[in-house]
């Protein structure tokens, strides 16, 4: 199973722009698990678009898409499956190749983070959420869903996209922190808020997507989902802004939940990343 579905010249990783790599990984989930069967339903789902895109006009898979295969979860704890993201995704960027992270859960993205980041010291991460995940520990531990943005701000420059729930401790670090955070509320009441994202970001740039960025309207498949959140075309039209503008260098899709018979969840997953793909190849 390969994402798209494609044959073997369009998979083959020599010949590929991005490489997949599912991590099923959920352990530190809270309220609703089943993140980690998020990867299979996407690559699933993938596998029944159209690969014509109809709003860009081509056919993105002819860039070449490799499908790793599953990082086998690590049941001694989540640090360890950061390391693990962390070693497979600085492989993939070693070869020139664009990596594409399929969640699992949150906090498998600081290790893709840190992997690009040896890469591209100068590396930006735009952070899609509906929760700051700013904690410094969570449960116990650093490396909670809970805290994948606070460790991605300790890595690099962190802007937030989309926040709508946080914590009275995480809003205090928000305000001495560097940490750019527009939250969705402010969005919703301001015409400038494209133009205000787009002038914190520049060059390389790092894309980690939480889908319960999404309102539940659109994205009810999340542990969490929260109200009030971005629409599909708002999510796009942010990152078809800052995907001209800067050099994205690896992304991730996060936190799917899948639904027993409910697949447009499954399905708009799949197309994101498919629409992100062809905002970064001519």
């Amino acid at each position: 199973m390969n994402f798209g579905g494609l044959e073997p010249q369009y998979e083959s990783l020599d010949n590929a722009a991005f490489v997949v790599v599912p991590v099923p990984y959920d352990l530190t989930s809270t309220y609703q698990s089943g993140a980690r069967r998020g990867p299979a339903a996407i690559l699933e789902a993938s596998g029944n678009m159209e690969l014509y895109d109809e709003e860009l006009g081509k056919e993105t898979f002819r860039a070449g898409i490799h499908t790793a295969a599953f990082l086998e979860a690590k049941a001694c704890g989540p640090e360890a499956m950061v390391r693990a993201v962390r070693e497979r995704i600085h492989n993939i960027v070693a070869l020139n190749k664009i990596p594409v992270m399929l969640g699992g859960e949150h906090s498998l993205s600081p290790g893709a983070v840190e992997a690009v980041r040896e890469r591209y010291p100068d590396l930006t991460v735009l952070h899609f959420d509906a929760h700051a995940d700013l904690r410094d520990t969570y449960q116990g531990s650093p490396y909670s869903h809970a805290c994948a943005g606070r460790r991605m701000a300790e890595l690099c420059p962190l802007v937030q996209v989309g926040i709508r729930s946080l914590s009275f401790e995480e809003a205090g670090f928000l305000k001495q922190a560097s940490v750019k955070t527009f939250f969705a509320h402010n969005m919703f009441k301001n015409t400038d808020w494209l133009k205000r994202i787009g002038e914190c970001l520049r060059g390389d740039l790092y894309i980690s997507i939480d889908l319960d960025v999404l309102d539940p309207a659109y994205m009810p498949a999340t542990g969490t989902p929260e109200p009030d959140g971005l629409s599909w075309r708002q999510l796009l039209d942010i990152i078809q802004s800052v995907t001209a503008r800067c050099h994205v260098r690896g992304f991730d899709v996060v936190e799917l939940a899948p639904i027993p018979g409910l697949v447009a969840p499954d399905f708009l997953a799949a197309k994101l990343i498919y629409r992100i793909m062809g905002y970064l190849t001519p």
